[in-house]
């Protein structure tokens, strides 16, 4: 067992540089295939060096964080960026960068939200006006959480924090069933629409930084026990999710998904019922935790 423990590890565990160097042209020779049409044994072997390439990222997503990381830190600029005033809060201060990461994320979301909103309008899609509200109101959610760390400091109002990590998950419950609704319409017309040129690549790029961006940040904040942070990352994994059941779906309406309605009509539908499984999962537990961590509070305030 260790022997095969160790084979697997040498297979899909590799260095940071040797990942680099395989996914780099494994990706690149994927999207030639669906760009250019190609099939046959040129394509399988795109497909399977692809698949390679995505479970050596996935695995190697550690080991190459930690040494970005390690090489930003040592880095001429953040050293001289660590000696300024701001440049020492925006590297020491965790609540000061999760303030910025909450504007940050409010302005793509805003962008986001304009970008699908001007497709709905050029395609006259039901979908694309749908997800435009839909980062509309994770936006709200992002405009609440700022205003409450404006006025307060995160991890000094515990019940305020509390409060508001509910409010985002009634919020996230109620858009959830609004999004199923939306998958139930797609899967039931079967439509599909896709991106002009070569944009659908780079909403593949971005799709894969953010599900990735926010699956780190989910773990890494956990441990501050703010639920403010908590429900910002909860929010990114959720947009996170949402353009991935985009992408697929502008990816399948692309690349042959017409060829074969049923196939399609069932990745949609199982995707879309994955997503929003997982939406109202994250909704439910917001709801509930904190609900029951207030009222552990106000028993402990009646108490004293």
């Amino acid at each position: 067992m260790p022997r095969i423990k160790e084979a697997l590890e040498r297979i899909f565990c590799l260095p940071p540089l040797a990942t680099i160097v395989i996914v780099v042209p494994s990706f690149g020779a994927v999207i030639l295939v669906l760009e250019r049409g190609i099939e046959g044994p040129a394509a399988c072997a795109a497909y399977l060096l692809s698949a390679y390439a995505l479970i050596i990222t996935v695995t190697g997503i550690p080991k190459i964080s930690r040494g970005i990381s390690e090489a930003v830190r040592k880095s001429f600029l953040v050293n001289r960026l660590r000696d300024s005033s701001l440049g020492s809060k925006i590297l020491g201060d965790v609540a000061f960068r999760m303030k910025l990461s909450l504007y940050q994320g409010l302005a793509v979301n805003m962008f986001y939200a304009g970008f699908k909103l001007v497709f709905g309008i050029i395609y006259q899609s039901i979908w694309f006006g749908t997800l435009s509200v839909y980062y509309i109101l994770l936006a709200l959610m992002r405009f609440l959480l700022l205003r409450h760390v404006n006025r307060e400091d995160i991890g000094k109002n515990m019940v305020g924090e509390l409060r508001r990590y509910r409010l985002c998950g009634i919020i996230l419950l109620v858009m959830n069933q609004a999004l199923a609704g939306v998958v139930i319409l797609v899967v039931h017309r079967n439509s599909g629409f896709e991106y002009p040129g070569l944009l659908i690549y780079v909403m593949a790029m971005y799709t894969f930084y953010i599900t990735i961006t926010a699956i780190v940040n989910v773990i890494r904040f956990r441990r501050y026990g703010s639920p403010v942070m908590s429900a910002a990352k909860v929010i990114n994994l959720t947009a996170a999710a949402v353009s991935v059941m985009s992408l697929e779906t502008a990816m399948l309406a692309q690349f042959g998904g017409g060829d074969d309605p049923a196939f399609r009509r069932m990745m949609t539908g199982v995707t879309g019922a994955a997503v929003c499984f997982l939406v109202l999962a994250m909704a439910v537990f917001m709801i509930v935790q904190s609900t029951r961590q207030l009222k552990g509070v106000v028993d402990y305030g009646n108490q004293q």
